[in-house]
C-alpha cells in the first residue's frame, strides 16, 4: 500500500505500478542453467554426456542433432567442474571421443557407474572432457575435425 500511496492512489496509477513491478521482477529473475551441445557441423551426430553428481557417476545418451543446431543435454544448474562427452557422426562415420572412459550402450541410456562395463553387459567408450571452470551452465561447440598441421 504504501507503494501505491507514494505514487498515487488512482487505478491507472495502482495498475501502472504493478507493472513496473512485474517488469522488475521478472528482469531479476536467473537464467535458465543447463548443459547444452551446439553442433556445428553440416552432419547428424548423437551424443553421449557423463558426470559425476551427488550419486557418483553416470552416463546418459543418445541425443539426435542435426547440423547446425543447438540441444540442452543436462538441465539445471551444474553440479560438477567437469562433463564428459562423446559423440558420432552418423552422416560421415567418425567419432568425437577422448581418453575418459565410461560406459555406454547402443539404444537410449541412463548407466550408473563407470567400472566393470564389458563385464556388466555395456560397452567401453572413450569421452572427451570438458572443463567448466565451475560455472553454473555452459555450451559445448561441436566443430568438424581439422588437419593435422594446418592452422586454425
Amino acid at each position: 500500500m504504501i507503494l501505491f500511496r507514494a505514487i498515487g492512489s488512482s487505478p491507472r496509477h495502482i495498475r501502472k505500478s504493478l507493472c513496473v513491478l512485474a517488469t522488475l521482477l521478472a528482469a531479476a529473475t536467473p537464467a535458465a542453467a543447463d548443459l547444452r551441445l551446439c553442433n556445428k557441423t553440416e552432419s547428424r551426430v548423437s551424443v553421449a554426456v557423463g558426470y559425476k553428481d551427488h550419486n557418483g557417476w553416470a552416463t546418459e545418451g543418445w541425443w539426435n542433432l542435426d547440423g547446425d543446431s543447438c540441444q540442452k543435454l543436462l538441465e539445471g544448474t551444474l553440479i560438477s567442474r567437469f562433463y564428459y562427452i562423446y559423440a558420432i557422426d552418423v552422416d560421415n562415420g567418425g567419432e568425437w571421443g577422448g581418453p575418459a572412459f565410461m560406459c555406454t550402450q547402443d539404444k537410449q541410456f541412463t548407466i550408473r557407474g563407470i567400472r566393470d562395463c564389458v563385464a556388466r553387459g555395456l560397452e567401453k567408450t572413450g569421452f572427451f572432457e570438458i572443463d567448466t571452470g565451475e560455472q553454473s551452465s555452459w555450451t559445448v561447440q561441436l566443430t568438424e575435425p581439422t588437419e593435422a598441421g594446418l592452422a586454425q
